[in-house]
């Protein structure tokens, strides 16, 4: 069953997360906040913190962390629908019959990060290639060793209008549309979004490929923008999504600090220094909506922008 973002959200708001978690764990306030010795793992001195205000709980020990859905999965083993159902009963809310709607959407979703694992392939691929060369060179002149250029996914989009068409024979020309990677032009035939760049995937909570960033290789073409991303597609939602999370999360429970910059390659620069625990906005401001996904892993994220003009 799919369950919409909105609805899960008005789960969690109904609910005191504290209250959920002191019912088999001992919580003693600690101003705004609470603490407790951690119960995912045996320890003396508390380092696990329950925050309402934000919603989460975390262990500075061992870096568990989550709302209340994860706290029924992880602590009491419920499966997600289980622990849904049973905090759902508590809340007052009844859960959502199956949504043919919902079903569908889902669906295309998963079509579309076929496509986009398949365009990640593809533009790898074409790193290692003849025509990745220049893309190559680049990669050398910033210092990135074999190890962060396939930690990162690094790939190269050939320049001509229709290779990526060509190279992504295998799926419909309108899902190559829907998932951004091509352009429609009334009365022309499509052509391809990438082109001469060296190409980043974006990828979500899981890891998965929702969209791409790209770095125009020739400096003197000046017709053209330097950094080009993807465009809003059901899979990719600029403003709600920072480059690199799903790896800067959990070193970040680690470390305590989120450390973040203007751009994916200072992102991926920083990682190369041994600092993992970096995140980029994929615009020229950090949004409301991005803000929040920070405070779900740290108090008080560490801002390092670039002090000149924006671009």
């Amino acid at each position: 069953m799919a369950l919409s973002p909105q609805w899960l959200d008005e789960l969690r708001s109904r609910l005191t997360l504290s209250s959920v978690i002191g019912r088999t764990t001992r919580l003693t306030k600690a101003g705004h906040e609470f603490k407790a010795c951690c119960p995912f793992h045996n320890e003396k001195s508390p380092s696990f913190t329950v925050n309402d205000e934000k919603g989460f709980y975390h262990c500075f020990c061992c870096g568990a962390h989550g709302d209340t859905i994860r706290w029924m999965t992880d602590q009491r083993g419920l499966s997600f629908m289980d622990a849904v159902k049973e905090l759902a009963a508590e809340a007052g809310l009844e859960v959502p019959a199956p949504d043919p709607h919902m079903a569908r959407v889902t669906a295309q979703r998963e079509t579309l990060h076929d496509v986009m694992k398949a365009a990640q392939d593809w533009f790898v691929a074409e790193l290692a290639g003849p025509a990745g060369a220049r893309a190559r060179a680049y990669l050398a002149t910033r210092g990135f060793d074999a190890h962060t250029v396939t930690r990162f996914g690094f790939g190269f989009a050939p320049e001509g209008r229709q290779a990526l068409k060509a190279g992504l024979g295998a799926f419909p020309e309108e899902k190559l549309l829907e998932a951004g990677l091509r352009i429609a032009v009334e009365g022309k035939e499509p052509y391809d979004r990438f082109r001469g760049r060296l190409m980043l995937p974006i990828e979500d909570a899981r890891g998965r490929v929702i969209a791409f960033g790209g770095r125009i290789l020739d400096a003197a073409k000046t017709d053209a923008p330097k950094y080009l991303n993807s465009p809003d597609t059901p899979l990719f939602d600029k403003g709600r999504t920072l480059y690199n999370l799903h790896r800067a999360g959990p070193a970040a429970r680690q470390s305590g600090r989120m450390i973040v910059v203007e751009g994916y390659m200072d992102v991926i620069a920083l990682a190369a220094a041994g600092f993992p625990e970096a995140v980029a906005p994929l615009g020229t401001a950090l949004t409301e909506q991005q803000l929040a996904l920070l405070w779900r892993v740290v108090e008080t994220p560490i801002l390092c922008f670039d002090g000149d003009a924006a671009g």
